[in-house]
């Protein structure tokens, strides 16, 4: 058994705890898994399908993990660049393009979604603050955001049928972390290549610092998988689960999660709630959240239903205070004036830290920053709070948050 098989049966288990273990991020190496198929574990994941016609690649990593991948691919199979399929257009999956490039001499041909190619042209006016909010979420200081992506040359709508040689490869569209994202089902191996659609976590369908995403189509992406009836998926992220009863299950409770938050989410819009009164009586289903492939280590539910909030009721958050607020600094200075001082709300801050009150005590840490911004004492009071609550944290994003605020 090779190491991402071995990974994955670890994970899946209880052997090895995803908290510990976090599958997003294990690099784990290439593994065939028929002849002709090969899986490239890595931060974002590759497939590799020789066929009579040359390779067929499904993601190629991105610009510090595109070599690996190719030097591992090109270490199993010397068959010529054909075909490279984006999954969707984010950088962890697009950037190794260039290597094939190269590798095929110019005749390589680069097929995604029609939408890839605007996302590109975003990823090029927001680069400033791509880098920006990357580093933060993944603690990256320095990181730099690519300007420069090899465009598709083949554009794919709704779905499309390729075939390389005599492989068949099954191309679909559907909307879920991104408004641009393909699967792939492979036949001949019973196998989906899912992209981010499935990353062994919570759906990553909530992320705070990011564009829409689409969790009920997310869902029913899930289950056009699942009607495959697939013996094998090769995720975005983290390792490959075989079997046909697994991954059944792994893609029938990833559905399951999302359409709960979803309807549970509209149910408390259209009685007229707020979006505080969504977060705070939505109930997840713990059994869900409990199994090894949806733990909260990347993105969080409650995110996600802030992400529901945004696509179906707008910014507006149903308190009128944030209509058109005060700037926080007013705000904390009023605050801090009425308490008797920033220095009071600074103590009231660290006891309700000490009991376990978090998001009070980074609220009111927050407000003695803001109103006493010189004062070097208040500052390191308020990061030894933000840098508790990123302790406290289980998903990636949030600690990326909590730990810039303490930096800062």
């Amino acid at each position: 058994m090779g190491a991402v098989r071995e990974f994955s049966e670890q994970l899946l288990s209880g052997a090895l705890r995803p908290e510990e273990h976090n599958p997003f991020t294990t690099f784990q190496g290439l593994e065939q898994y028929a002849p002709g198929l090969a899986f490239v574990s890595s931060f974002a994941n590759a497939i590799a399908i020789e066929t009579r016609a040359g390779l067929v690649l499904v993601d190629t990593g991105s610009q510090l993990t595109g070599a690996m991948i190719h030097g591992a691919v090109r270490s199993w199979s010397s068959a010529p660049a054909h075909t490279v399929v984006y999954t969707h257009g984010h950088v962890d999956h697009v950037m190794g393009a260039a290597l094939w490039d190269a590798d095929a001499q110019g005749n390589l041909r680069v097929i995604a979604h029609d939408r890839v190619p605007a996302r590109f042209e975003r990823y090029v006016r927001t680069a400033g603050y791509n880098t920006a909010i990357n580093a933060r979420q993944f603690r990256v200081p320095g990181l730099q955001w690519p300007t420069e992506y090899r465009a598709p040359d083949e554009l794919v709508s709704t779905a499309r049928t390729i075939t390389v040689g005599e492989t068949v490869i099954e191309l679909r569209h559907d909307r879920g972390e991104t408004d641009d994202h393909l699967w792939a089902y492979l036949p001949e191996h019973r196998a989906v290549c899912s992209g981010d659609l499935f990353i062994w976590a919570s759906p990553n369908c909530g992320n705070p610092q990011k564009v829409q995403r689409y969790p009920l189509e997310w869902a029913v992406a899930l289950d056009a998988m699942r009607a495959k009836n697939p013996a094998l998926l090769l995720p975005g992220h983290g390792p490959a689960i075989e079997g046909e009863a697994i991954v059944r299950e792994v893609l029938e409770s990833t559905a399951a999660l999302l359409r709960s938050l979803h309807d549970q989410c509209v149910a408390l819009m259209n009685e007229g709630r707020a979006l505080a009164d969504v977060i705070a009586n939505v109930r997840v289903d713990e059994a869900l959240l409990g199994k090894p492939w949806l733990r909260p280590v990347y993105d969080e539910p409650e995110f996600v239903l802030r992400n529901l909030w945004r696509l179906y009721g707008g910014w507006y958050d149903g308190n009128p205070a944030h209509l058109k607020p005060a700037h926080p600094d007013a705000v904390a200075s009023e605050v801090a004036a009425l308490a008797g001082g920033a220095s009071v709300l600074m103590d009231r801050a660290e006891r309700l830290a000490s009991d376990g009150e978090l998001r009070l005590a980074c609220e009111l840490a927050e407000w003695a920053g803001r109103a006493s911004p010189e004062d070097r004492g208040i500052r390191a009071r308020r990061a030894a709070v933000y840098r508790l609550r990123a302790e406290r944290e289980t998903s990636l994003m949030a600690r990326g948050v909590y730990e810039d605020a303490a930096n800062r």
